[in-house]
């Protein structure tokens, strides 16, 4: 070894050494350079909507263009809470319950910085949506996985009460669920909370996903939020951003909603971490934050429009499907296409096929549990996803 790749090695922290890049916005970067129709990383290719890029470009005009408040500006912190009560039915005090963070993705590596001691531990259910180890060994504490189990995405609950123990810190719950497009039942939820109080073990609720659901066999699908249940308000941090609801996922606008405690620690990390999300688009936030519901069934409507043209594509291609109940992704299975494991198909998909999709492996722990497994977006234009359509005519399942 050379004198400076030793002399690098040595200058690399010990917790950058135990995880990867991210895979997904590896596999854009893949597509960019192969020309493959990019169903991968979860991002619309489709306009945002006109009346919230109006009010950004308003709030630009209007010299919205210094620094906001550390923790957010006041008319968007605002916008925050009201949403919340109508949506959720949740009181929030916007002076000492909202932290406005860089997205959602500094929202939880901010809040479990501010919570969460070395050695302590964090429960994760996997798949995972792939920041969440990371973060965990950001913040010294060690993840703990839990599998979450296809077709249905079921987890055990003795596999989960034996998790539990006096180091458990905090479970990271994404619901709806990225990668697999879960939404958790109340009974899940309160078996999960029940644990928690019995562990004073907090919850860090990953909601970016909550208006896009789908109906299933005619019924609703309703979106809970773990600080709707008993005794969990004060023990949970909802994780949000305008990324995904509002189709501005370059804008970077989260929330972090906690008990004033827990806010207080969340804005000091957040100050030393990024200062503030940018000021103009906040005040974008705060008009986006007050749509009428009619946005949002819209939003409902055509997801699931989009949801229903790609399942039947994947299933003619000979993939077997796992239907999302919500979020915008669909894992897949592809034994039946014959190859040694998901990075492998991966790139066959990208350079051979000309579509672009997420190895499962990058979803858990152990590569192993994800190798038959694949997750395309569905967050795109109807000629995105036929032209994906027509290319993948082209797999052929192996006998």
């Amino acid at each position: 070894m050379s004198t400076h790749a030793t002399a690098r090695h040595r200058h690399v922290s010990h917790k950058a050494s135990l995880f990867t890049e991210s895979v997904i916005r590896e596999m854009t970067r893949e597509a960019l350079k192969y020309g493959a129709v990019n169903l991968s990383q979860g991002f619309p290719d489709f306009a945002a909507p006109d009346d919230i890029k109006r009010a950004a470009q308003q709030a630009i005009a209007d010299d919205v263009n210094q620094y906001a408040i550390t923790w957010g500006a006041r008319d968007f912190r605002n916008a925050i809470a009201s949403k919340t009560k109508n949506y959720l039915g949740l009181e929030i005090d916007p002076e000492t319950e909202i932290t406005v963070t860089c997205g959602s993705t500094e929202g939880m590596i901010a809040a479990m910085m501010a919570t969460v001691d070395p050695g302590e531990e964090v429960i994760v259910f996997e798949p995972f949506y792939e920041n969440y180890a990371p973060d965990a060994i950001l913040s010294d504490a060690k993840p703990r996985y839990i599998p979450l189990r296809a077709p249905d995405w079921s987890f055990d609950r003795e596999e989960l009460r034996a998790a539990f123990n006096e180091k458990t810190k905090a479970i990271i719950i994404c619901n709806p669920n990225n990668p697999t497009g879960k939404v958790f039942t109340l009974e899940e939820l309160e078996f999960i909370a029940a644990l928690c109080r019995e562990h004073d073990a907090l919850c860090f609720t990953d909601e970016i996903y909550e208006h896009i659901l789908y109906p299933r066999d005619d019924q609703e699908v309703q979106h809970i939020s773990m600080a709707q249940l008993e005794g969990m308000r004060e023990r949970t941090v909802i994780v949000n951003s305008m990324s995904k609801t509002y189709s501005v996922t370059g804008w970077r606008v989260g929330y972090c909603i906690a008990p004033p405690a827990i806010t207080g620690a969340i804005r000091k990390v957040h100050d030393f971490l990024t200062v503030g999300a940018a000021a103009p688009l906040q005040a974008a936030g705060a008009y986006a934050l007050q749509l009428p519901q009619e946005y949002y069934d819209r939003l409902r409507e055509d997801y699931t429009a989009r949801r229903d043209l790609l399942l039947p594509v994947l299933e003619r291609a000979g993939f077997r499907t796992f239907r999302p109940d919500g979020a915008y992704y669909i894992m897949t299975d592809i034994s039946a296409f014959g190859f040694a494991n998901d990075v492998e198909f991966t790139r066959h998909l990208i350079r051979e096929v000309g579509v672009a999709c997420v190895p499962g492996s990058s979803f858990y722990s152990d590569p192993q549990r994800g190798a038959q497994q694949v997750r395309f977006c569905f967050c795109k234009k109807d000629e995105t996803l036929h032209a994906a359509a027509e290319r993948l005519e082209q797999l052929r399942v192996r006998s």
